[in-house]
């Protein structure tokens, strides 16, 4: 095995840059707000890393990405894009007290990000090293998968810096998950002189939401549950047109499909009533077996680190369907995702950097 020399970290430091791009708002689908978000990663990088960051332009705001040169071996993956709207930052600011960062998007996943670029600042050498920071990872990554996607195949391994897992645990796996939306199109009539002349799309709403909850299966990881459904017009007014939101949950392939199939088979229990389905499992499940290679050189170096499978889905799920091997929940350890009391654990800070230095190193060696 190579020998490569250690760095420290500088945790001030790395505090201060994270201050930096919480402060640069940026709420998914703000294009501008984005492209000043994408402005400030790029400057991170080249600051910390050298070289020269591009800006990959799209439709939902700038992707960042940076590469070390030489042949790709691993793709460094996260995004600048966070759940909270412009002016949340005056009502939560950036704060840093009693052992905590908290602000927007500190756990998820800005300061997984940081940490990375600190991590990798402290080897000597960075070829074949890629960093993808992407800009619409929070509305389904629409306009980044095919970026991702290629970057993971022409790298061949992929650490994903989303937030830890409950106790500073790495997410080993990922459940699949999707969102369909159920349209319902009925007939309106007046609800106390002729009621029976419309088809009450509520009435088609309420068949259809016992029937979806019936497809899941917790018992094998599957979830499906009705999240908004909106009806009517008028208290006198039989609804013409009803919707329904449902959010899916797989752990395997086999569930997908099924699932799919049975959203696609959907069939109206009123007469004259129509049912229009759109969405999908828009990201496939990532199986433990996609983090093993990964996940025991992590432990090699972190020994009494921990693995879960986890619910929610990330780009990670993107790359491990590909079979390119992906260990994610390697940034922050904190906690409070998409929440008010969102915050990172400043202890953690250098011991995270210092594990990516030690991935890269190590997915390095081994494929020379």
């Amino acid at each position: 095995m190579t020998t490569h020399k250690t760095v420290d970290v500088n945790v001030d430091a790395m505090i201060e840059d994270l201050r930096t791009l919480v402060e640069t708002e940026s709420p998914s689908r703000d294009h501008d707000a984005l492209a000043a978000s994408a402005k400030a990663v790029a400057a991170l990088l080249d600051e910390r890393l050298g070289g020269h960051a591009v800006l990959v332009e799209s439709e939902a705001g700038p992707h960042v990405h940076w590469s070390g040169g030489g042949t790709p071996r691993v793709l460094i993956l996260g995004h600048h894009d966070t759940v909270f709207p412009l002016g949340t930052l005056e009502r939560r600011p950036f704060t840093v007290a009693d052992g905590h960062v908290t602000g927007p998007g500190v756990f998820d996943m800005l300061g997984g990000l940081v940490q990375a670029v600190h991590g990798l600042a402290t080897l000597d050498d960075l070829s074949g090293v890629e960093v993808l920071v992407t800009a619409d990872e929070e509305v389904g990554s629409h306009s980044s998968r095919a970026l991702i996607e290629e970057r993971a195949l022409a790298c061949g391994a992929v650490l994903v810096f989303e937030g830890a897992a409950d106790g500073g645990g790495l997410k080993t796996g990922r459940k699949g998950c999707g969102t369909f939306q159920v349209a319902i199109a009925g007939r309106a009539s007046h609800a106390g002189l002729e009621p029976a002349a419309g088809i009450n799309a509520l009435v088609e709403a309420a068949h259809q939401v016992l029937e979806i909850a019936a497809l899941g299966r917790p018992a094998i990881g599957t979830t499906v549950t009705p999240t908004v459904a909106a009806a009517g017009t008028l208290d006198n007014v039989v609804p013409a047109e009803a919707t329904v939101v449902v959010d899916v949950r797989v752990e395997s392939a086999d569930e997908k499909e099924r699932i799919e199939a049975a959203f696609a088979a959907l069939t109206p229990h009123l007469d004259g009533a129509r049912i229009t389905v759109q969405g999908g499992v828009g990201r496939p499940p990532m199986p433990e077996s996609a983090s093993a290679e990964l996940f025991a050189v992590a432990r090699r170096l972190l020994p009494g680190i921990e693995g879960r499978a986890v619910g929610g889905g990330s780009d990670g799920n993107f790359t491990a369907a590909l079979g390119v091997p992906t260990l994610d929940g390697l940034g922050a350890v904190g906690g409070g995702a998409h929440a008010d009391h969102e915050y990172l654990v400043i202890a953690s800070m250098a011991e995270r950097a210092h594990l990516v230095a030690g991935l890269v190193n190590a997915i390095r060696d081994a494929r020379k």
